[in-house]
Parts: C-alpha cells; structure tokens; sequence
C-alpha cells in the first residue's frame, strides 16, 4: 500500500500517521498509527484503512457501518478483525452516534459494547471520553476530521468527529473542556493528534460556509480559505482544528498534524466526496492501557 501525502506546510506538525501491519489467521491487516500517541506509552490506538475486512462492493473491504447498506455480519466481522489487530476484546468498543454535533460524552466499563453487544442506548453524540483502561473509543469517517486526545498526567482521552459543522463549532476546545470538567484535564499535559480527513486541495465548499469560518477565525482567515470565485472556496479543515487546538491550550509540540488525504487517497481509504456518497466508513479507535 502506497498513499500520498499532502506536501507539509509551513507550521504544519511534522509528525503524520504512518502505516503499520498484525499478521493474523486472516492475513494482513493494515492500519495507520500516530508515533507521538504510541510515545505516550498509555494508550493503543489507530486509525483504519479499506483494506483488511470481508465487506465487498463499495463497502469493501473493511467497512465498519452499520448504516450504510453493508451486510451487519461482515461489519461485525470487520470489528472483530480490528479487536485482533488492536489487541482488545470485541466486547470493548464503545460507538459514537455521530449526527455532527459538538456533543461529547462520557463513557466507562458500564458502556462497554455500546453498538456492537448492546443497545447504543444514545443519540447526536460526536465526542467520548474516558478514564477506564481498556474501553475502545470509536468513531467513524469517510472525509471528516478525527481529533485524538491523551491526557498523559491525567490518564485520561479523547475521541471526536469534527467535520465542517463540529470544527465551526470548535469541536476540539469542547472535548478538552469536557475533559477538563471530568478529569481536570490541563490542555497543555494533552497529547493530540488531526487524523487523516479530506485536504484544502479537495474540498470545495459554498459561500455559506466560508462565512461561517470567517465569522469564527476571523484573524485567520487567509490560513484556511482560498477563494476560488463564483461564491466557491476551498477550506483547510486540518490547519483549522490544529488552530482550535493551539487556541485551547495544546502545546505545538504534543500535537500532530496529518498530512494523508481521505480523497486523494479514496482507493486505500474511503471518502464521501470521492465515491459520490457510495462507500463505507473508516475508523478510528483509542483506548487506555
């Protein structure tokens, strides 16, 4: 597998997930890992590719939703094989609903299997954390932004969708806040990391939504919007949230910042805008040691 990787901007974080393999009984089973999360040396973490799974046609092959159209016991399965590569049990997943929100909540043993072994039990929720060892944060993508976050005094993370909607919304500053309100999370002992999501290059958005970011950053504005005429702009979500991230209190050098494309990559991973809506999801996944 071969992906490419956006050229590194000036100020962009210099470390970005890189590919790593678990043989197993049913192959090869690829996913991407952040090196400055695996340093933390508290958490098992990472972020999947398409490939791996038994999903097949558009979902194929390693979908993980339920909602989509994809047969639910090729998903299962699918979330099986992440639980072998992770080295955690099926039973320990604990699913986002994600409706992009800025929504973040809580979870711990009680929720264990949310989605998978038992009813989710909840709606329009977009953030989790935790502080239990071995409960599995997992949400879902196919072009928007997923913020990890490790607490390493605290021992605490985070796990949260930001698409347009949650980084207009600084969806990064409100799970360090909930942290902080759980935990007593200080953002500058917060480890953080912007996974692989859609690039400035590739994502066009409308007029109202440029106005949007440029109400909410409005100092920043030429560090995330190109304008392309005709009420077109092209919009960085990754410098974006690293700016939510920065403005929160992260440290610049406990963040990284992704340089891989979900749409200049959509054959390895999927993407929304790439496929015309005809795909599965991409995961990601945190946990506690």
């Amino acid at each position: 597998m071969e992906f490419v990787y956006k050229q590194q901007g000036e100020g962009q974080g210099k470390d970005t997930p890189e590919l790593r393999h678990v043989e197993g009984e049913d192959g090869v089973f690829p996913y991407l890992s952040f090196p400055n999360l695996e340093e933390t040396g508290i958490v098992k973490h990472c972020f999947t590719t398409r490939r791996g799974g038994v999903s097949e046609g558009v979902y194929g092959s390693l979908n993980l939703s339920f909602t989509r159209g994809d047969d639910s016991e090729a998903v299962r399965e699918n979330f099986r094989r992440v639980a072998s590569a992770l080295g955690v049990g099926y039973g320990d997943f604990v699913l986002s609903a994600q409706t992009h929100t800025t929504n973040v909540r809580r979870v711990g043993r009680e929720d264990a299997g949310r989605g998978l072994i038992q009813e989710l039990g909840y709606s329009d929720v977009d953030g989790l954390v935790t502080d239990e060892p071995g409960i599995v944060l997992s949400t879902f993508y196919a072009d928007c932004v997923p913020l990890y976050f490790v607490d390493v005094k605290r021992h605490a993370i985070g796990l949260s969708h930001s698409g347009w909607k949650g980084t207009v919304k600084r969806m990064g500053r409100v799970t360090l806040e909930r942290m902080e309100q759980e935990y007593h999370t200080d953002p500058a002992d917060v480890v953080c990391a912007i996974g692989p999501s859609i690039c400035q290059d590739c994502y066009e958005v409308s007029e109202d939504v440029a106005e949007a970011f440029q109400k909410e950053f409005p100092a920043c504005q030429e560090e995330i919007l190109w304008e392309k005429g005709n009420g077109k702009y092209q919009l960085d979500l990754w410098q974006a949230n690293k700016i939510v991230l920065l403005e929160a209190g992260v440290k610049p050098g406990h963040l990284a910042a992704t340089r891989l494309c979900t749409c200049c990559n959509h054959k390895l991973l999927f993407s929304h805008r790439a496929s015309n809506g005809r795909r599965g999801n991409l995961g990601a996944f945190l946990c506690l040691k």
